[in-house]
């Protein structure tokens, strides 16, 4: 017969396996509806040649294509973080490598995203000679450079560190993993660090400037309002992003109080400031909304 203690640690197991599948079940069902919004951006950026040629829808496009491919590997690691999956080392490596690179793309893009704004209220003359889709892109190609030059280096100081046949073994996947020796940690808190200041600082100069035009005019149906509050959503969506930094301690010093604690991360720090992207930038935007009315109704 089970006795009292017996029934308690059951009914606990219980509740936590229903926490657990339940906030599974929202994420997935999140990620499905954001990847239903991002089809719908995408298949009026590619049909309509006046938005592909706007800067600014370019480096939207960008963040939403990067955050779609983010949040697909970053769900499926965790999934296999969970459920104890062992995977081969080369492709762990590359999946974590692709994560912790695009992971740092999405406040570089971020910032750019605030310049261009910045740009567009603050020297409406010079907006179409700076932003331009070639301009853009090559904006793209430099955030990834940026976001994979650490990560060449933090491959090499790990290869010193490891035994020959590590390539050649299985473990459950996650990034810390690959984290041997004191160098790797120093310089990924470091990256990240000056990584997130930096952006920090560009939104918060673009909003002041933003800010300031945007008073001066006095119109609160203006542009410039309008830009004032997108850079300040950019600043929002950084805050949040910055906020998975704190998963760690809190994984640490509260999983043994809370066992849902570290899906919670994963889903308030990780998930939702890109779930929100596509309705801030996409379906807040007039001229996307408005493609998105003529869809509807042609359904």
């Amino acid at each position: 017969m089970f006795n009292i203690t017996d029934v308690t640690t059951m009914t606990s197991s219980q509740i936590v396996l229903i926490v657990r599948s339940t906030l599974l079940i929202v994420m997935l069902l999140s990620f499905c509806i954001f990847l239903y919004f991002v089809t719908i951006i995408l298949y009026v950026f590619c049909t309509s040649p006046h938005i592909r040629e706007n800067a600014r829808y370019v480096l939207f496009v960008h963040m939403l294509i990067n955050d779609a491919l983010l949040l697909t590997v970053l769900i499926f690691l965790f999934l296999v973080v969970i459920y104890v999956v062992y995977i081969p080392v080369p492709i762990c490596y590359t999946l974590a490598t692709f994560s912790a690179s695009a992971f740092r793309v999405t406040p570089y893009n971020l910032a750019v995203m605030s310049l261009e704004r910045f740009y567009a209220i603050c020297y409406p003359l010079r907006h179409a000679e700076v932003c331009t889709m070639q301009k853009s892109l090559l904006a793209i190609g430099v955030m990834w450079i940026l976001t994979l030059i650490p990560q060449l280096i933090d491959f090499v100081a790990m290869c010193y560190s490891m035994p020959n046949n590590f390539f050649s073994t299985s473990l459950i996947c996650t990034w810390q993993t690959f984290a041997r020796n004191s160098f790797q940690v120093t310089s990924r808190s470091l990256n990240e660090t000056i990584t997130f200041t930096l952006v920090g600082l560009v939104i918060f100069y673009t909003y002041v400037r933003v800010m300031m035009v945007a008073r001066k005019i006095g119109s609160g149906r203006c542009s410039a309002f309008k830009a004032e509050k997108t850079v300040l959503l950019h600043a929002l969506q950084l805050g949040l992003c910055m906020m998975s930094f704190t998963s760690s301690f809190t994984n640490i010093y509260l999983r043994d109080y809370f066992f849902f604690i570290p899906i919670t991360n994963f889903l308030l720090f990780m998930c939702i400031p890109r779930f929100i992207s596509p309705l801030i930038y996409g379906v807040r935007d007039e001229v996307f909304r408005k493609h998105m009315r003529r869809m509807n109704f042609s359904v």
